[in-house]
């Protein structure tokens, strides 16, 4: 198994550092750039000419369509590298955790989070979110990505239509990703079954998760599985805290909130990842699948396991209705945001989109 991943993670490394782009002579002059490239299957945004990240959509690598690799206003790197172009030290689990993405865990009973490269449950229903169309591309002030996508499980079925748009902004410290996204039911009604396995989240580097005396699987410097599991905490500075003022890992986790920050040192810069969830979302405040190993996400649609069974949440989809979950990711570099100017962020989020 563990020469399967490492050849499988060679592959795809190899391939993606091939065609990451980190600056690039068709960016335009405007603050941010959305410039497309159809035959990598990849769009890269680009603010005041520096590389922010790329919207990935290979059907035939990706089980779902990402924003990956997500790069600070300073240029470091925040996503975790592997499976898609993996870094030494890397942790090598959860092959399916990859960039900033949305899904769930179990829709109509198919499993669409733990679709990855390497399914580790046998026997078990996946989905793939396929890249549709792309509906906006426009690059200015600010830089707008609309698509559509479609929700289709393993054996063909057609679940749920996505409209998705993305919006890019920063500034010299900042960077700036709101996702509005609409999922509709085209041909019954869908079950989004309580999970804790959602549902807007991405996977952050090594040195953003919180320090653990777990062992753990680490890529050596050849990109090689280690032979045994480590307790090894060099580097890693990650920490959390929500919007009730609750911090530490497992404190946050499955905790309600309306916003959370994730923070630590990279390369000597402070990092700071905050996302928001609107008061509009379904389920709000929602609950935070927050993990000490680097998964950071904000999930309305899972309550049973967070609450001890206290609380359990099934969401029906009608067929014909629609649904809209609205985000928004700060990135911060050089800085330490406190929770007032947090709090300042989040209303401008809540009362300007």
């Amino acid at each position: 198994m563990k020469k399967t991943i490492a050849n499988l993670c060679l592959i795809l490394s190899i391939l993606f550092v091939l065609v990451s782009c980190q600056s690039s002579p068709n960016a335009k002059s405007e603050h941010v750039s959305l410039v497309q490239n159809e035959s990598q299957n990849k769009l890269d945004i680009f603010i005041d000419g520096k590389y922010f990240t790329s919207y990935m959509y290979a059907d035939t690598i990706l089980k779902k369509p990402v924003l990956f690799p997500l790069l600070t206003a300073s240029g470091i790197r925040i996503t975790r590298g592997y499976p898609l172009a993996t870094n030494p030290g890397e942790r090598m689990d959860h092959p399916h955790h990859y960039g900033l993405w949305f899904n769930h865990g179990d829709v109509n009973g198919v499993d669409f989070w733990n679709s990855g490269v390497i399914p580790k449950k046998p026997g078990a229903l996946y989905g793939k979110i396929h890249h549709v169309k792309f509906l906006t591309i426009e690059s200015g002030d600010a830089g707008t990505l609309e698509v559509t996508k479609k929700w289709i499980s393993d054996a063909g079925e057609h679940f749920i239509d996505e409209q998705t748009r993305y919006t890019f902004n920063g500034d010299e410290n900042t960077r700036i990703i709101t996702h509005l996204t609409t999922l509709t039911a085209p041909n019954g009604d869908v079950l989004f079954q309580d999970s804790k396995q959602g549902t807007f989240a991405m996977r952050v580097r090594r040195e953003l998760e919180i320090p653990s005396n777990s062992p753990t699987l680490l890529f050596d410097k050849n990109l090689q599985p280690a032979d045994s599991a480590v307790v090894d905490k060099k580097g890693v500075t990650g920490q959390y805290l929500n919007s009730n003022g609750l911090q530490g890992y497992p404190e946050v986790w499955g905790k309600r909130a309306k916003w959370m920050r994730l923070s630590g040192y990279v390369e000597n810069d402070s990092i700071s990842i905050c996302i928001f969830a609107h008061p509009n979302n379904i389920n709000y405040p929602p609950h935070w699948m927050a993990r000490d190993y680097g998964l950071y996400g904000v999930n309305p649609m899972g309550s049973n396991i967070y609450t001890n069974g206290a609380e359990q949440f099934n969401f029906v989809l009608e067929k014909g209705k629609s649904v809209t979950f609205k985000n928004q990711v700060v990135i911060f570099n050089s800085t330490l945001p406190t929770p007032a100017r947090i709090d300042a962020l989040y209303k401008k989020f809540i009362t300007s989109n």
